[in-house]
């Protein structure tokens, strides 16, 4: 599986930003997915993950209530809708896929990694 992230850019406090991910290859809709950040100078971190099936969504604390994440296995893409972006969350964003287990955010239970897309957000 190879993904492809999209959709980063230069916005504004408060400003939304919808991030996807492209995925190649039949199995993509057989594997949990999700999107880490990795930030200036940071461990890359966790964001959200979704199940196959497209339920169980799981949120870092962070950005709870103003993300989501979502997947269209039709289109074998990932989505993650940002809203009232802030600062803190300025980070290259990673897509992943095939969790193995464990804890979500355990960046070495996930099998595939697209290539990162660069959110910057300005006070």
């Amino acid at each position: 599986v190879q993904l492809q992230a999209s959709g980063g850019g230069l916005v504004q406090a408060g400003d939304s930003l919808r991030l996807s991910c492209a995925a190649s290859g039949r199995s993509f809709s057989s594997y949990t997915s999700g999107w880490f950040r990795q930030a200036p100078g940071k461990e890359r971190d966790f964001v959200a993950s979704i199940r196959s099936s497209g339920g169980g969504g799981r949120y870092v604390d962070s950005v709870k209530g103003r993300f989501t994440i979502s997947r269209d296995n039709a289109k074998n893409t990932l989505y993650l809708q940002m809203n009232n972006l802030k600062p803190e969350d300025t980070a290259v964003y990673y897509c992943a896929a095939q969790w193995s287990g464990g804890t979500y955010d355990d960046s070495s239970k996930w099998g595939y990694w697209g290539q990162g897309t660069l959110v910057t957000v300005s006070s």
